[in-house]
């Protein structure tokens, strides 16, 4: 008896057509990639629930989703009156899909004879068999109601944080059926925070046996630059992937660095910002042991103060053993966290519940309860030095007078005079593997976010205008190492009117 890959291979190798020139098409011959891919997804033991299929641009992504919808809405794998589903995040996104599908369609006489093509709609629909296909987009302005048995969600690396209304609305209206289907197709997303990354995860821990993962990416490690390593990420390399076109892309990156990182992303198919950002990720997980505890040490800290609803991040750091040991905290007012969540598309929610994250009460970051919690912190170090930028220094100075405190404050500024030393040590630090953050999650968003301005003479700053996200953290620790345990300066800032802001 055939297996079920077997058939549905037959089955598209003979139905489906696509493109060839302007007016003709050819009959589909499968390349060996996606029949391994159509093996893993139908003959898995466990029954697949989601298929990850994950790999550069370019290698027939769009082409591989059609034959698979195809073969679930007239081939062996079709319920009959089932909904199937693309979803993409634009429109534009969603109606490619779909007319690659249709134009398939149209070029089978097998198909033709059976499936009807609703352009105006982007449906495709069987009447014989009751089925019906629809794109739909994130920008539409619902998806619930729906009942999918079948859905690709195309290009999901598209999705920046860890939620999507539109994948979670499919997601659950398919528990309606006995055997759904997904399949998630797309180059990977740029930092683990979104929902993507987080997906692939998950199937890498192997919890699920019915979530069949199919990773083509290359290792941080190998050579970015040479067709072996390329091919790692590009199964259709050299055949209908231009393998010329891919080369002078990998010729680009290795002379402009500026296009590294978007390389890396789409074509080598690595978790990776498209910008490049002030450290690499690599770089940074190599320094991700934990550090030594607080307890005793002698500690020089950097401040930077939030808006009143935004994020606040203190960063303390210590030398021992020849290594830069770093412990961040970071405050959110409570109320309305939830929301802050979906609009950054960032889990403060989550990092909250699990202790990284302090709340203080209320909608706004309330100072009172921040100095609260740092005289606590610091009542167990011995505190040199907090570098602060002296924006809202004056209403942070207010609680710490109300408080009794007296810690030894030194003004940081953020432009080029006093950042561009800091990110020297900074930097050095990272990529000399001298310091230890602990992969603290915030953190790590925070410096995934960072990017660096010059000026004229190639003095560096931290730039939160071309950041994609908060960099709140990095400021703070860019301030923490720039002075290690320097003398530090005992005016209080608050009384001095060169520091002092009006309210």
């Amino acid at each position: 008896m055939k297996k079920r890959s077997s058939i549905n291979i037959e089955w598209i190798e003979k139905h489906c057509y696509i493109p060839e020139g302007r007016d003709i098409g050819k009959r589909v011959r499968l390349r060996v990639w996606q029949k391994r891919e159509i093996r893993r997804i139908y003959d898995n033991p466990a029954g697949t629930r989601r298929a990850i299929l994950s790999f550069g641009r370019k290698n027939g992504k769009t082409s591989f989703a059609a034959f698979l919808l195809l073969l679930h809405l007239v081939g062996p794998e079709h319920q009959p009156n089932s909904q199937l589903f693309s979803a993409a995040q634009s429109r534009e996104q969603a109606s490619i899909l779909f007319s690659l599908a249709a134009k398939m369609v149209r070029m089978s006489p097998e198909l033709a004879a059976y499936i009807v093509v609703r352009d105006s709609l982007k449906q495709l629909f069987c009447p014989e068999l009751g089925t019906l296909y629809r794109a739909l987009s994130a920008e539409a302005s619902t998806a619930f109601g729906l009942s999918p048995v079948f859905t690709v969600h195309d290009e999901l690396g598209q999705v920046r944080g860890p939620r999507s209304t539109l994948y979670e609305a499919l997601e659950t209206a398919a528990s309606a059926h006995e055997n759904p289907l997904s399949i998630v197709i797309s180059t990977q997303a740029p930092t683990d925070n979104d929902l993507l990354s987080i997906l692939i995860d998950d199937a890498k821990n192997g919890e699920d046996p019915r979530v069949v993962l199919s990773l083509y990416t290359v290792d941080p490690e190998d050579d970015p630059f040479c067709v072996k390593t390329i091919k790692q990420a590009n199964p259709a390399f050299g055949d209908f992937q231009n393998s010329t076109e891919v080369l002078a892309m990998a010729e680009d990156a290795r002379r402009m660095p500026a296009r590294e990182a978007e390389y890396r992303n789409l074509v080598l198919n690595q978790r990776i910002q498209a910008h490049n950002p002030f450290i690499s990720r690599s770089v940074w997980e190599t320094c991700g042991d934990e550090p030594a505890p607080l307890d005793g040490q002698v500690v020089s800290a950097g401040l930077d103060l939030s808006a009143r609803a935004d994020l606040t991040a203190c960063v303390l750091s210590f030398d021992l053993d020849g290594l830069r040991h770093i412990h961040p905290y970071f405050w959110m007012p409570e109320k309305g966290i939830i929301e802050r969540s979906r609009q950054d598309r960032v889990p403060y929610d989550m990092w909250y519940e699990q202790g990284f994250i302090r709340a203080t009460p209320g909608g706004s970051v309330d100072y009172e309860h921040v100095v609260a919690d740092l005289a606590e912190i610091f009542a167990d170090v011995v505190l040199v030095r907090l570098a602060f930028d002296r924006w809202r220094m004056d209403v942070f100075g207010k609680e710490l007078e109300r408080a009794g405190l007296d810690w030894p404050m030194t003004p940081h500024g953020q432009g080029f005079r006093d950042m561009s030393p800091a990110l020297d040590v900074l930097e050095a630090d990272l990529l000399n593997g001298r310091m230890r953050h602990g992969m603290h999650p915030v953190l790590t968003m925070c410096a995934a976010n960072a990017v660096v301005t010059r000026d004229p003479a190639g003095n560096r700053k931290l730039d939160k205008h071309k950041a994609n996200g908060r960099i709140d953290g990095m400021v703070a620790l860019a301030m923490a190492v720039s002075g290690g345990a320097a003398e530090a300066v005992q005016v209080s800032p608050w009384e001095n009117p060169e520091y002092r802001i009006a309210v």
